[in-house]
């Protein structure tokens, strides 16, 4: 074999600093694009999970023929969390009819409720929540129905934004405001 003769094997340094250079672009170019898609499967998980939490609310009512309410633990904003609680509204004090509450779900960091508190007030007591009574019926207190809507946001990406919103017949439906703008309305 010939001394002037020998077999590259491997890359240069400046090949290897050519693809580090390719990969660190292409990361760079794709992270948002992860974190968006990461904040959109948390918000849309968080509008599930709530959702779920009312329609058992709304079973429980159904099945014990009482009412029941999911309400923020807070009584201030529904983002410390929620409870769905059986209420024993209108019952005498004399009534077997005994508090329970079911479920506690905690903070949901880091998506938020946009406005707050201001989503499912009882226009005559001025309580926050959701009152099912005995026929699955979302009520105030005085028997009026509610219809509205939780608009839930996320920290990390701004724009992104769900509504919850929960329809006269007593179906929810969860509706992104840049694709469905007719629907959320």
């Amino acid at each position: 074999m010939n001394k002037d003769h020998h077999l590259e094997s491997g890359a240069s340094l400046l090949e290897l600093m050519a693809v580090v250079l390719i990969l660190a672009i292409s990361a760079t170019i794709t992270m948002p694009l992860l974190q968006e898609q990461i904040a959109i499967r948390e918000i849309e998980s968080v509008a599930r999970r709530f959702i779920a939490y009312a329609q058992f609310a709304r079973q429980q009512a159904l099945h014990l023929g009482e009412p029941v309410k999911i309400e923020p633990i807070s009584n201030r904003s529904w983002e410390d969390g929620w409870s769905i609680n059986s209420s024993c509204i209108g019952r005498s004090p004399k009534s077997t009819c005994v508090d329970k509450t079911w479920i506690l779900h905690g903070k949901t960091d880091p998506i938020f409720f946009k406005g707050g508190a201001r989503h499912f007030i009882d226009p005559h007591t001025s309580k926050i929540g959701i009152l099912f009574n005995a026929a699955g019926a979302a009520k105030t207190a005085q028997g009026g129905f509610v219809a509205n809507r939780l608009i839930l946001g996320h920290q990390r990406v701004s724009g992104l934004e769900r509504q919850l919103i929960l329809g006269s017949g007593g179906r929810w439906r969860i509706c992104d405001p840049t694709r469905d703008a007719k629907r959320c309305h």
